[in-house]
């Protein structure tokens, strides 16, 4: 028997085996396939020798790849230096409950987790259920007419308001007032977002709202106000109608289950956060904002909208709007770049709503409110002074030290909102209990330098309601029957299997969606996410508390100049969209520090991501389409005649790559040569940066801003559309202008833009993920992740170009790490679309790849590296037998409209009915392979019905009737 060394049974622990789907025996295989004897050889033949890397990547300097627990451990040591306190700071987050079956059926459950967006709706339905509730609850708790499926947080929501209500306004000013107590970090975002597009924003007081004369085109205002106070801005409103402005109300969503819906007293727009529904801090994200508007404005909506239509046989079916996939269909002049929410928060949020239901919130609520009530009286008995006499969840208190008070409270264990010197802030929560309201007394006695005690029962008798009796909550709300039916357990718990059970995630089968790098979510990667050192810690809470936060971010922050070959990186951004706009404002800024601020031309292959014109489009460039040659590539020939026609006002061109066709361009460096002799900027879209770790680095060929989609290459789940993080990495002359949150003292240098997202880190409390990835792959184990997706990607096209043309190689006749086939001369010779192939491959089980991007007619397959041979085999197996269906469809065997294509995908109902009078089987329809007799699902609905849903826009729960 030979002997193995102690060296590598050690190897055996490691994760990169258990990351990276295909083993080496395997890998051989699939390389014999293709000719090659070596991945090495392969890698050589895909890649430019012009950009690779020199030299191995080297995360040495922060450690050895780790095995899982070894990496658990180091993460733990981190996070113990976080300070876990009862924190009462409030301004828009707060302390709640996850119940726990909501906790582990959804956040730590991969059915969930691992989905991806619900573009093919008949293997979505149980998400789309899951958000139309949300859409629901919002619509309720708002009084509005219709809600988005979510946001990417408050202040990006305030934001997208703004831009919404100039646009369907009919005032012609370009000012835009915010009440001053709204959320400071509200207004940050805001004065970003509007200082590109040449919006002015000016503050006016609160109180001074109905008095205010100047013309504006709209208003965002704070209900309750950040300072606790509940106004009245019924006469305020109807002022600012009848001068042509519209009214944008930031409301809490707790506070609106006994405070009347902004929609009753006259809002146009209301956005907020759905946080304190069930939804942990995380230091600030990733959390689900929401935007609410009146029903007329719905097609001016930025970011998704679930409806509801029918299928194929009648039946009612849920699916996306149309207006979801703006950017893509405006380009340039499209408004928002919205093209992420925050889908898994927005379904936990939705069903904290159903569990409790409105009277078990409305307890939540009254609760909380009582509490207060009772703080105040004992506070004013102590002697203090309350800055406002009405409130909902907060209070503000006059104080002589506020430096001591705080004192006094950390050393209890309490965060309270620091204001200024004299006024300290504290906003009660669902967590708030007796003793909390007791330790605070004692705090607040020994400041006050008194003995005294208090009795809560007999200070309850004396507290009141402390909102004016007219915004009294009088509505009803949650009036559905989904919001009554589960407040038990069993129910809950089986109406969350339930929904589950009708969608296509990860934890099923292989997601090749091209361009969306749908890779395993290791379950080490996500167990950090719920530990409370990292879950709940308020954005908000001093430094101190704080040090394992900003060390883990630090040290991801270096891994990922490291693997990217930039200079600095910001991680505020809380999507891919918000990584790009952030990434064009770097840019705008430098060129404006150098005197160059009239530079706004920014070049765009015709090939780009939807994403990259509203990008450019909403920080005030203009945008200059470039052409692409017959093979894909960008034509440096059109490019360099456009950079020079444009070259003065040349401000950068936005290009991914690999190019968004699947394919290393060998001309790369010669763009940005061309680029950088104009004096422009070159940013590289991250979209494919799973083709490029460990093998090329962008900010080392040319590249001067990239954003990167954690939620792609580096492993933060897709979560069904959501989360995301896109962080901005710059070359060494843009470092000092990455984002600032002066709002919250987080200043990385005095020149950096202005806050993107609400919180300083966006969305910290998933970035334990990426970070335990990266370290437990190591240098060696992020290349070889990437040669094996290139690998996978490679083996698919070959199989697979026999029976369908593989539409763009490279000079090797090789792609990068997804492929482009060609589905439109099969479509030309016998009517079956690409729509047809994707609908189809449900009933084998799989979800399609990405249908028409970037090329119509055609799919665009990733498989990632984590999928082992087997999965590929099994995928390329239905799309061969997918193929032979096609033939016989051309050949006569099946009637053109008659066909398993056209009739996918097959409900169990279908198959299963007396009346059957297809001309194929039902074997055919329901079994094409026989694995699928030992393993098989069953689309919930036929084919969704996207024209009647659009022509029949309805975005709430089903009718009451259909649960009779």
């Amino acid at each position: 028997m030979t002997r193995t060394s102690l060296t590598q049974l050690e190897a055996r622990d490691g994760f990169i085996p258990r990351h990276i789907g295909p083993s080496d025996t395997e890998q051989a295989a699939m390389l014999s396939v293709l000719g090659y004897d070596s991945r090495a050889a392969l890698i050589d033949a895909v890649v430019p020798a012009n950009i690779r890397l020199k030299e191995k990547l080297d995360l040495g300097q922060f450690f050895e790849p780790l095995p899982e627990q070894a990496a658990l451990a180091k993460l733990k040591a981190l996070a113990s230096q976080n300070k876990v306190m009862k924190s009462m700071i409030g301004q828009g987050y707060y302390g709640t409950h996850t119940p726990p079956v909501i906790l582990r059926n959804i956040f730590e459950n991969p059915a969930w987790y691992t989905a991806y967006t619900p573009y093919q709706p008949e293997i979505s339905q149980g998400r789309l259920e899951a958000i139309l509730n949300f859409q629901q609850v919002i619509v309720d708790l708002t009084g509005m007419g219709i809600a988005n499926a979510s946001m990417l947080d408050e202040g990006t929501a305030a934001a997208e308001a703004m831009t919404l209500v100039q646009r369907v306004g009919k005032s012609a000013s370009k000012v835009f007032y915010v009440a001053d107590d709204v959320l400071p970090q509200t207004l940050e975002v805001v004065r970003t977002r509007a200082l590109p597009i040449g919006v002015e924003v000016r503050t006016v007081a609160a109180a001074d709202l109905e008095t205010l004369e100047e013309t504006c085109f709209g208003v965002l205002l704070q209900y309750p106000g950040v300072n606790g106070d509940v106004r009245d801005y019924r006469h305020a409103v109807e002022k600012l109608h009848a001068a042509g402005a519209m009214v944008i109300v930031a409301a809490d969503l707790l506070a609106l289950t006994v405070l009347a819906a902004p929609g009753e007293w006259g809002a146009d727009v209301v956005i907020g956060n759905s946080q304190r529904f069930g939804v942990p801090l995380g230091f600030g994200g990733p959390h689900a904002g929401y935007l609410a508007t009146r029903d007329e404005f719905k097609r001016s909506m930025a970011g998704r909208l679930a409806g509801v239509t029918i299928d194929a046989q009648g039946n009612k079916a849920f699916r996306l709007a149309l207006q979801t996939r703006e950017q893509h269909i405006r380009r340039e002049k499209a408004t928002s770049n919205i093209c992420t929410a925050q889908v898994l928060l927005a379904v936990m949020a939705s069903m904290y709503a159903i569990y409790h239901g409105p009277k078990g919130l409305e307890q939540i609520a009254r609760r909380v409110h009582r509490y207060v009530g009772i703080l105040a009286g004992a506070l004013r008995s102590l002697g203090y002074r309350l800055a406002n006499e009405t409130y909902f969840d907060t209070l503000t208190v006059a104080v002589e030290d506020a430096d001591a008070l705080h004192r006094i409270a950390v050393g209890r264990g309490v965060n309270l909102r620091r204001i200024d010197a004299g006024r300290v802030g504290l906003s009660l929560d669902e967590t708030t209990t007796r003793d909390d309201l007791a330790l605070l007394l004692d705090i607040f006695t020994e400041a006050a330098g008194k003995t005294q005690s208090f009795d809560i029962d007999g200070l309850d008798q004396d507290a009141q309601d402390a909102f004016p009796a007219a915004l009294a909550r009088t509505s009803a709300y949650l009036t559905h029957p989904t919001f009554h039916r589960y407040h038990a357990e069993h129910e809950m718990l089986r109406y969350l299997r339930a929904l589950a059970d009708k969608d296509l995630a990860l934890d099923r089968t292989m997601i090749p969606l091209g361009s969306c790098t749908m890779k395993l979510n290791a379950t080490s990667e996500m167990i950090p996410v719920t530990w409370p050192e990292f879950s709940s810690i308020h954005p908000f809470a001093p430094d101190d508390q704080t040090a394992g936060y900003r060390e883990m971010i630090g040290q991801l922050e270096a891994m990922l100049c490291a693997v990217t070959g930039y200079a600095g990186v910001s991680l505020q951004p809380n999507a891919g969209s918000q990584g790009e706009y952030a990434g064009l404002l770097i840019i705008k800024k430098y060129h404006e520090s150098r005197g160059e601020g009239h530079r706004n031309i920014c070049l765009i292959p015709s090939s780009a991501h939807g994403t990259n014109p509203a990008s450019a489009n909403m920080v005030g460039m203009k945008v200059v389409v470039t052409a692409c040659d017959e093979n894909g590539n960008v034509d440096l020939d059109d490019l360099r005649k456009k950079a020079a026609e444009h070259g003065a006002n040349l401000a950068c061109v936005m290009v991914t790559y690999p190019s968004t066709h699947g394919v290393f361009e060998e001309g790369i460096r010669e763009l940005c040569e061309i680029v950088h002799g104009h004096g422009g900027q070159v940013y590289v879209d991250g979209a494919n940066m799973n083709a490029l770790v460990g093998v090329a680095g962008p900010g080392q060929f040319g590249g001067d801003v990239s954003h990167l989609n954690l939620h792609k290459t580096f492993c933060i789940p897709h979560g069904g559309g959501g989360p995301g993080v896109g962080p901005v990495a710059v070359g060494a002359h843009l470092v000092p202008f990455l984002p600032n949150q002066a709002s919250t003292g987080y200043q990385r240098d005095e020149q950096g833009i202005g806050a993107v997202s609400s919180a300083a880190y966006g969305s910290a409390s998933i970035l334990p993920i990426s970070w335990m990835y990266i370290a437990m792959m190591g240098g060696d184990g992020l290349t070889a992740a990437t040669e094996t997706a290139i690998l996978n990607a490679n083996y698919i096209a070959r199989r697979l170009a026999p029976h369908y043309p593989v539409l763009y190689t490279g000079e090797a006749g090789l792609v990068a790490h997804e492929c482009i086939i060609d589905l439109r001369p099969l479509q030309d010779a016998t009517g079956i679309s690409n729509e047809d192939v994707a609908k189809r491959l449900m009933d084998f089980g799989f979800h399609a790849p990405t249908m028409s991007f970037p090329v119509p007619g055609t799919l665009m397959i990733e498989p990632t590296e984590s999928e082992s041979k087997a999965e590929l085999d099994r995928f390329i197996e239905a799309m061969i037998c997918i193929h032979a269906e096609i033939v016989k469809v051309e050949r006569g065997e099946y009637d053109r409209m008659d066909n398993p294509l056209k009739g996918a995908p097959h409900t169990a109902e279908v198959v299963t009915a007396d009346d059957w009078q297809h001309t194929y089987s039902r074997e055919v329809a329901a079994f094409p392979v026989p694995s699928l007799r030992k393993k098989k699902y069953w689309p919930p609905v036929g084919r969704a019905d996207n024209a009647y849903g659009d022509r029949n826009l309805f975005c709430g729960c089903a009718p009451v009737s259909d649960y009779e």
